[in-house]
């Protein structure tokens, strides 16, 4: 396993919607940072991949400025050219083996898991932590439907590797995820849509310890 757990605790997953242009955007990434979130996503569905591998190598210098984790979403193939940390992949993404086959087994892996099945899977094929969700409703990512508290419990007992509740977590709601065996919370609009991204993701860092 390439990550620890409580670099998990606070994971903040990029979302440009709240940012004026790329200079605000990546203010927003270093509140974040400053503000708790050990590791960071950057999450692109609209880019060019020009364009997409220009803003992930700047994300990745200023995450290693910072000291934070930098994870690419879906594009293993980004990931490795611009020097990122590691990739997350969705079930219907590039296969967790595929990924680890192109970034070697010191990158980090992470993978969507939705059942049991899933996170066995996802292990076995090498990865070093599961994202679980949606916990909430959440208009980041508009076909994720909220899985039960139940069915989280029952990954991270599955799993054998750390997992992340994410999907429409806040700070009024993060606390409803206490005692599922979460390492930790990946949150997006309530970092990154807050007015003070530092204060907000300070805010959810204190509040992930309770869980």
């Amino acid at each position: 396993m390439n990550i620890r757990p409580e670099t998990l605790r606070l994971y903040a997953v990029t979302d440009r919607t709240w940012a004026a242009d790329e200079e605000a955007f990546f203010r927003q990434v270093e509140d974040a940072v400053r503000g708790g979130a050990a590791i960071v996503q950057l999450r692109e569905k609209r880019l060019e991949d020009a364009a997409f591998l220009a803003e992930a190598k700047r994300f990745v210098s200023l995450c290693r400025r910072l000291g934070a984790v930098s994870i690419i979403n879906d594009r293993a193939d980004i990931a490795l050219t611009s020097g990122a940390d590691g990739v997350h992949v969705g079930q219907s993404d590039l296969e967790a083996e595929r990924a680890r086959a192109l970034l070697g087994p010191d990158k980090i892996v992470g993978v969507s898991a939705h059942s049991p099945e899933e996170a066995r899977r996802a292990r076995e094929a090498g990865a070093d932590y599961l994202g679980c969700g949606a916990a909430f409703v959440t208009g980041t990512k508009a076909d994720a439907r909220p899985i039960s508290r139940e069915t989280i419990r029952t990954v991270t007992a599955a799993a054998g590797i750390p997992v992340v509740a994410i999907g429409g977590i806040s700070r009024e709601n993060i606390l409803e995820l206490k005692d599922l065996g979460l390492s930790g919370v990946a949150v997006a609009s309530g970092i990154f849509g807050q007015r003070d991204a530092e204060a907000a993701a300070r805010e959810l860092l204190e509040l992930s310890k309770r869980l």
